[in-house]
């Protein structure tokens, strides 16, 4: 059997630097960064992607910047909302899996039970309005596909909160850090390492003609705050690192209307990932387990 392909857009950020790692034993894995492959122009992906052909498309590219997508809504929609399609149609034409992230901000945030993948969208933002329409316009292809919906996303590199706080954390004495927005913080090497289960599986489906294109959410198990998750950051940092020490003493609980954003950020970000889990056999650590390998290679 021939050795199979695997592109993976967007290798240079926090999820797309882990695939490059977990996918190898699938196949080939192919990197396309923005200078080779721009979702911001959705016309050109058909040129470049289909004389390569590849097997599986793996889309960890996208436009993130949340606050920023409120003013620039139309290029954030181009990138999160019409490209994916585009990707779709050429996953269709090519015979190729295409996977794709998306997010809890599809939801508006109410209530305080985790969201299943049935119930209804309702995005209170830009952003979860252009990965919305993401989803929808792979939906609506021929294309054999996976959609993961994911959270509070962060890494050992990149620009992420986990990050964020333990520079913050070293310059100042007192944080003031969200406590009324629930999730489950999930690390990038997670997310790669379900996604490459899940790519291998989905290939043997389809080669026994079982596969069914699905819809599912993926996040680390249990729940805590942005202000949870920072007092998690700062307790186990001292123990992991001996060379950059913290200044921070005090960490204080405040609500969403005292840290004002463009975006408005949904309360609940919890995602029920049962299905997930009952699909492909697996059971998901707990957030506090992914946490203490990132700070350990941090540390490291």
């Amino acid at each position: 059997m021939d050795r199979r392909r695997l592109f993976v857009l967007g290798p240079r950020g926090q999820v797309g630097w882990e695939l490059m790692r977990a996918l190898q034993p699938l196949g080939e894995v192919v990197g396309l960064d923005r200078a080779q492959i721009d979702l911001d122009q959705p016309d050109a992906l058909v040129a470049h992607l289909i004389p390569q052909s590849a097997d599986v498309i793996v889309n960890a590219a996208a436009w993130t910047a949340v606050d920023a997508a409120e003013s620039q809504e139309a290029q954030a929609l181009r990138i999160n909302g019409e490209a994916p399609g585009v990707l779709a149609e050429i996953a269709a034409r090519t015979g190729a899996l295409l996977v794709h992230y998306s997010t809890d901000y599809v939801f508006d945030g109410s209530g305080n039970r985790p969201w299943r993948e049935t119930d209804a969208c309702a995005p209170i933002n830009a952003y979860g309005r252009t990965k919305l329409a993401g989803e929808r316009v792979i939906a609506a292809t021929r294309a054999d596909w996976l959609i993961l919906r994911t959270s509070w996303v962060y890494a050992s590199r990149g620009s992420n909160f986990v990050r964020t706080m333990l520079r913050l954390g070293a310059e100042r004495e007192a944080l003031r850090v969200v406590a009324d927005q629930i999730g489950a913080p999930t690390s990038a090497r997670l997310i790669a390492d379900v996604t490459a289960h899940l790519v291998r599986q989905s290939i043997a489906d389809r080669l026994a003609g079982q596969f069914e294109s699905s819809l599912f959410h993926l996040t680390a198990r249990g729940e805590t705050s942005w202000h949870g998750l920072a007092a998690a950051v700062f307790e186990r940092w001292p123990k992991l690192s001996r060379q950059a020490a913290l200044r921070v003493s005090r960490l204080e609980a405040i609500e969403s209307r005292d840290y004002p954003t463009p975006a408005t950020r949904p309360l609940n970000s919890r995602l029920n990932c049962d299905s997930l889990e009952a699909r492909f056999g697996l059971i998901l650590p707990d957030w506090q387990a992914g946490l203490e390998q990132v700070l350990t290679e941090l540390a490291g």
